[in-house]
């Protein structure tokens, strides 16, 4: 059920005007009935995936809870996490890495014949997955209690707006909003309605409509102009960030008009300057969930230079495979690793304006380069993109078409970041006047309803 669908729309409409009419604990019972209807029109066999993982992870937190022995609750704590990677991993990886043992194999001159199951991936389960294993890493290192009520636990994993693709909630966060009866002020009403309005603008106007550039540009191989290759680049830049910060966006919408208060998951990420930066403003939800759940147990920057540089780098490794069971995914993770190490190894700040403006400029095209290896369907197609751009730049019919249109899809969405990075406020529209906020509202109706993409296509990260 996507949430650019009129189908979802009749859904949430049925759904709030209960949620408004029901008491405290109605409401919860309600919404975790609904969140496993939403969950289910995607495939109604992977919701005993959901409630399994569910149920594993109640009873080891209340069982981390009451076991006094150190020792025991290591093995708790043990038993959760590798459950829960064992069903990420039979689902998500299992063909992935039969394929690769028969390569590799094959490259030794040696033939295997290992098993292939064409397994369909569970939508959102990489998401709901991690939220679950990080309340259990939580109640062991005592930043909460274990919940001892089944059905709010089953609805912190479950909540229906950031099930199947985030923000990734914490325990500490969530769970509380749940437990507590919820009163819906007006400040989240119009602030819910904005960002499910932007949210869908960025899906629907900016990420949809660019969707179509550079599915034509991918999906070509061998030699072409490099200009083409170039601005489909820029273009999966923006699709990717429109797609997914709208999703989030939506998301923290429509928990805030049921008067729950969703982490925020993109800030900024074009307009850093340096690697470090980027993933304080991308998929914060994510980014913080590796640092505080991998990277600082790995030990983080308490060590040597050399072990330093290993944390980040297996970090953002694993990282890179979250995204996809393909080689691809783990190359950008490296990349990735590679920039924020070179950033901490040179420790570059900008001195001025102008300086932060170039180092803007140049953060973005490395945040692009990892973008065409992300995009690519494996190395081999990232390889020709790039050699195309650097080696068979010319400047097509096609590309120049793509560039303008490129440049009138994100026009507003920048126009708007740019206002909202000043005043470092991303709800800045509602504090505008009057006349200059109705004005950008029927501007956005207008774009929308005139040249938004009502297709009903997915949103990028159900892939993950």
């Amino acid at each position: 059920m996507l949430f650019n669908s009129f189908e979802f729309i009749f859904f949430f409409a049925v759904v709030y005007l209960l949620y408004r009419l029901l008491n405290h604990r109605l409401q919860n019972s309600m919404l975790l009935i609904a969140s496993y209807i939403f969950y289910g029109a995607w495939d109604w066999r992977f919701l005993g995936l959901l409630v399994f993982t569910t149920a594993v992870d109640y009873g080891c937190g209340i069982w981390i809870d009451k076991a006094a022995d150190e020792r025991r609750r290591k093995l708790i704590l043990a038993v959760s996490i590798c459950v829960n990677l064992a069903v990420l991993g039979f689902f998500k990886y299992f063909d992935f890495f039969s394929e690769s043992l028969r390569h590799l194999a094959l490259f030794a001159g040696i033939r295997l014949d290992v098993p292939t199951l064409k397994i369909i991936l569970p939508v959102g389960i990489s998401f709901y997955t991690f939220q679950s294993m990080s309340y259990t890493i939580d109640v062991y290192r005592r930043s909460l209690k274990a919940e001892k009520n089944f059905f709010d636990f089953a609805l912190y994993v479950a909540f229906f707006p950031q099930l199947v693709a985030g923000p990734i909630e914490r325990a500490v966060n969530l769970l509380p909003q749940i437990k507590a009866e919820r009163a819906v002020s007006s400040r989240q009403i119009d602030e819910g309605l904005w960002l499910i309005y932007w949210g869908f603008f960025k899906k629907v106007f900016v990420a949809d409509n660019l969707a179509v550039i550079v599915n034509a540009v991918f999906a070509k191989t061998g030699v072409f102009p490099g200009g083409e290759a170039l601005v489909g680049v820029y273009a999966f830049a923006f699709q990717i960030y429109g797609d997914f910060a709208g999703y989030s966006d939506i998301a923290r919408g429509l928990a805030k008009l049921m008067g729950i208060e969703l982490m925020v998951n993109f800030r900024f990420p074009y307009f850093v300057t340096n690697p470090r930066d980027f993933w304080r403003n991308w998929h914060i939800s994510l980014s913080t969930w590796l640092r505080d759940y991998l990277y600082i147990p790995l030990g983080g920057n308490r060590g040597s230079g050399l072990l330093t540089y290993r944390n980040i780098f297996i970090t953002m490794l694993l990282g890179g495979l979250w995204h996809g069971a393909a080689w691809h995914f783990v190359v950008w993770g490296a990349y990735c690793g590679l920039l924020l190490m070179a950033h901490r190894t040179l420790d570059y700040k900008p001195a001025s304006r102008a300086g932060s403006f170039v180092s803007a400029i140049v953060m973005f095209h490395l945040t692009c380069l990892g973008w065409l290896i992300f995009r690519s369907s494996g190395m081999p197609q990232a390889a020709d993109l790039l050699r195309n751009i650097v080696f068979n730049f010319s400047w097509s019919g096609d590309a120049q078409y793509y560039f303008l249109k490129l440049c009138v899809m994100i026009a507003p969405l920048l126009a708007m970041q740019v206002a909202e990075k000043i005043k470092n406020d991303q709800l800045i529209i509602l504090k505008w006047p009057v006349l200059p906020r109705w004005a950008f509202f029927l501007l956005m109706y207008y774009l929308i309803t005139m040249f938004g993409e009502f297709g009903g296509k997915e949103f990028i990260y159900f892939q993950f």
